[in-house]
């Protein structure tokens, strides 16, 4: 199973980059995405950019019945987030071990 990431096409080059899989959709589109990614069944987690969907969970409600993975993640736009510096690949760690409880290697 993978790692996906629902986002922006500005931001997808960066989670590419990383070796993650991103799909991009507009906000219009997003939730219809979102649940694509969900029945593909392709996916052990789940990120979505926050400025498409404030809140996967909800958004994904009808398609997660029944299913234990993928475990959504919802997070901040990194463009916003780290315009000033910093580092993404500390912060994205930290939120998959919040969200799942333990480290993965990006």
């Amino acid at each position: 199973m993978k790692i996906g990431v629902l986002t922006d096409a500005e931001t997808a080059s960066g989670y590419r980059m990383a070796g993650l899989e991103a799909v991009v959709a507009a906000p219009e589109e997003a939730a219809l995405r979102l649940v694509e990614m969900i029945q593909s069944n392709q996916y052990a987690l789940v990120a979505v950019d926050q400025r498409l969907l404030s809140d996967p969970n909800k958004a994904a409600e009808r398609a997660m019945r029944g299913r234990s993975a993928p475990v959504l993640l919802s997070l901040p736009n990194l463009l916003d987030t780290f315009s000033g510096g910093g580092d993404a690949k500390a912060y994205m760690r930290r939120l998959v071990r919040e969200t799942i409880g333990f480290d993965i290697k990006l």
